[in-house]
């Protein structure tokens, strides 16, 4: 399987995209920073999002089961699933018992989690990713590379190609406009057709049995009200106790993610309209194993901003596809790891250790803290033997001051002789994207001991 430095160096070929990519994701990060700083209150936000999610996680139990009880005290049908088999299994069941064959579905990294689409394609049952992003990523056969802007990896002409090729629009036509359009009347069909709607939840209030969908677009709104079956998909640690934390989270929500003060639509389904059902399914699907995860509880704080994303330079450069996982970035790369170990060993890796994601985090989440402990946790295994073995040579020269001086003098008089082709082979994986610095005539320590003489003379 692919791993992040070579998806990472597939994506970095096209030099323009790359750049293009890079600018557009810091230029969100700015976007977020004015939005803070708009805040006087900012930081004390920050930190009672996490105390919030602390707690709640503390008393887990107590808060989903009083949720489930408020819930089907609003008519709402309750169901629980342990894994993404499971969800993807009771919410087929829903569908089939209603005779619902076409679903139009809002945003939600859950469902892209269990793999419910392909799940419900094989059975017979269309499902039309409304999401403006989700819908083009679909209609191109890809993944979304961002948890919120998921097509952040295509331009307006790569749209505007995909749109000519399903849709029939104009050839060449790349006016956001105009292709916007041709999605909103595309849309609209699959949104007066469709037999239920599937959302997501960014937010489950404990106290009275509702879930909270923010959206820019209005898309859950749409198919959940015109469609008679409504599917709330929502991960364990989506749960708050009561509807006054809510404000704190869509305070940080919608600054952190785009920069905006709030999002457009921030819609609380609590009960079914009349003659219509709704069904919320609570999944686990690991998260259970990751609470008891002593360095690694607090992932589970997230509340699936994109701000760690879009602050990372190594996502930034090298694109969400290059994680090989649902979720990108650090966040994802703290989180592929709990799951699948011997899969997604690559990815902490995938991180220069700076620290701006835990600086931009709305809840706090010591994200680089967790990759370096995950960074511990793979190298006492057999996965990177010879990097653990180079690196154990490296510590023992390092330890000897003498056999240090020697080693640097050596290299110092030896590679800047060496001929390019040797420096530069194709085996040599780290000089393949970097240039060999000049070698100084003299070592540091070497510099230090004259110059201190010099002023004692």
């Amino acid at each position: 399987m692919k791993t992040h430095a070579t998806l990472s160096a597939e994506f970095v070929k096209d030099s323009e995209r790359m750049h293009w990519h890079d600018r557009a994701l810091w230029y969100v990060r700015q976007k977020r920073d004015n939005a803070a700083k708009a805040v006087p209150e900012w930081e004390e936000l920050r930190e009672l999002a996490s105390q919030i999610k602390a707690h709640t996680l503390g008393n887990l139990d107590h808060y989903l089961e009083t949720f489930a009880k408020e819930a089907h005290k609003n008519g709402v049908t309750v169901h629980w699933a342990k894994d993404a088999e499971e969800h993807n299994r009771i919410v087929h069941e829903i569908l089939q018992k209603n005779g619902a064959k076409k679903v139009v579905k809002s945003k939600s990294m859950l469902t892209e989690e269990c793999g419910l689409n392909p799940y419900l394609e094989q059975r017979g049952i269309e499902v039309t990713d409304t999401d403006l992003g989700e819908r083009i990523i679909q209609l191109k056969g890809d993944a979304p590379s961002h948890i919120v802007l998921p097509a952040i990896h295509l331009k307006k002409e790569d749209v505007s190609a995909i749109f000519h090729e399903h849709l029939h629009s104009e050839a060449h036509n790349s006016d956001p406009t105009y292709l916007t359009g041709v999605a909103r009347e595309h849309l609209r069909q699959k949104f007066l057709s469709a037999d239920a709607a599937i959302t997501g939840v960014n937010f489950a209030v404990s106290e009275n049995g509702a879930v909270v969908v923010c959206t820019n677009e209005g898309n859950a709104d749409m198919g959940v009200s015109l469609a008679k079956v409504h599917i709330a998909c929502m991960g364990i640690e989506k749960i708050i106790p009561r509807m006054r934390d809510l404000g704190v989270f869509t305070r940080l929500l919608a600054r952190s993610a785009t920069g905006q003060p709030v999002t457009t639509y921030t819609s609380h389904f609590r009960k079914p309209r009349e003659g219509a059902q709704m069904h919320i399914v609570i999944v686990d699907n690991g998260r259970s194993a990751i609470l008891h995860e002593e360095d690694f509880a607090r992932s589970l704080h997230c509340i699936r901003c994109g701000a760690c994303m879009n602050t990372c330079p190594v996502y930034r450069r090298s694109g969400g596809h290059a994680y090989h996982f649902v979720i990108p970035g650090p966040i994802g790369s703290i989180l592929a790891p709990l799951k699948q170990p011997d899969r997604y060993s690559d990815l902490p890796f995938a991180c220069t250790l700076c620290g701006s994601c835990r600086n931009v985090c709305p809840v706090k989440i010591d994200l680089d803290h967790q990759l370096y402990r995950h960074r511990q946790e793979i190298m006492k295994k057999d996965i990177f033997k010879e990097k653990r073995h180079f690196m154990k040579w490296v510590a023992r020269v390092m330890q000897h001051p003498l056999l240090f001086a020697f080693v640097g003098k050596t290299v110092r008089t030896i590679v800047p002789k060496l001929p390019k082709s040797l420096l530069y082979h194709e085996k040599n994986v780290w000089g393949r994207y970097r240039q060999m610095p000049e070698f100084p005539k003299q070592s540091f320590k070497a510099l230090y001991k004259k110059e201190k003489n010099a002023k004692k003379q």
